[in-house]
């Protein structure tokens, strides 16, 4: 009990805090109990210690929030991204549901993630694009060259007359190399176009009357001759299976029929491999 009240009196024993001014003032005292000293003291240190635990967590909140948002921009970089990736591949699955390489190339569209690693994930995705991109070309490349080789019949119901190769003209009856077929039907029947292409001639062309020739790419050119009228114009583009004119008789013939010739790389081909398409 006695050294409680010995504690006692020295805590609250006063300590004078004399405050001296720099001028004519007198100089202040003050008497403050030595308890209040360190009472202030540890007050003043939590303080500090609050000031300084605001400071640190704002700190790391704000790092975080930029985190995030950096976090959120890059996740919706690779939604738009796999969702891109997610279409093209849908669209290879239905590319190669067709049982065919020609229903492939006929309907080629060619008109354009714990813990994540998001830069190696981009890296990943940019790859299977290059990928996505380079079988892309590919196809684009066999779908342009698929639509530029001749295919199929410049004239529906028809029969060949005359086949390409040595024969006796049927006018003169001299012997000589026959570049193309003739192709005899109906007057008036519409020729079409056997594959994708620009109209490089279209008119009257002396023994083969009216003429139509088509420039394909890759090499080919066709020529569709004695038409009873025509139906396109130089520098007209045509797809297969478009009306390009009429069968009919002009120039050298002997009847309605269409003169059909199928050129490569500068030389004449059999056209009786295009027709069903073997060639």
């Amino acid at each position: 009990m006695h050294r409680v009240k010995r504690l006692l009196k020295k805590a609250f024993t006063p300590i004078t805090i004399m405050l001296i001014p720099h001028t004519d003032r007198k100089s202040l005292s003050i008497k403050v109990p030595s308890i209040g000293i360190l009472v202030s003291i540890v007050i003043w240190c939590i303080g500090i210690g609050y000031i300084f635990s605001i400071a640190i967590y704002a700190f790391e909140y704000n790092n975080m929030k930029q985190k995030l948002n950096y976090y959120s921009a890059e996740f919706i970089e690779m939604k738009s991204t796999i969702a891109a990736l997610k279409k093209a591949e849908e669209e290879f699955h239905r590319l190669f549901s067709f049982k065919s390489k020609e229903r492939v190339l006929e309907n080629i569209d060619t008109s354009d993630t714990g813990s994540i690693d998001i830069e190696n994930l981009k890296k990943e995705i940019k790859l299977s694009f290059e990928t996505v991109g380079e079988i892309k070309d590919y196809l684009r490349k066999q779908h342009d060259r698929y639509v530029s080789i001749p295919k199929g019949w410049p004239v529906i119901g028809g029969h060949i007359t005359s086949f390409f190769g040595n024969r006796e003209h049927p006018r003169s009856g001299d012997r000589q190399f026959h570049t193309g077929i003739d192709i005899a039907s109906e007057p008036g029947r519409p020729v079409k176009a056997t594959a994708d292409g620009v109209v490089s001639f279209a008119g009257r062309s002396g023994g083969s009357g009216n003429l139509v020739a088509i420039e394909h790419g890759f090499g080919f050119s066709t020529y569709y001759a004695h038409n009873q009228r025509l139906h396109v114009r130089i520098g007209q583009t045509v797809r297969r299976g478009d009306i390009i004119g009429y069968v009919g008789s002009t120039g050298n013939s002997t009847g309605p029929h269409v003169h059909y010739e199928v050129w490569k790389n500068g030389k004449p081909m059999n056209p009786s491999g295009y027709l069903d398409g073997r060639a």
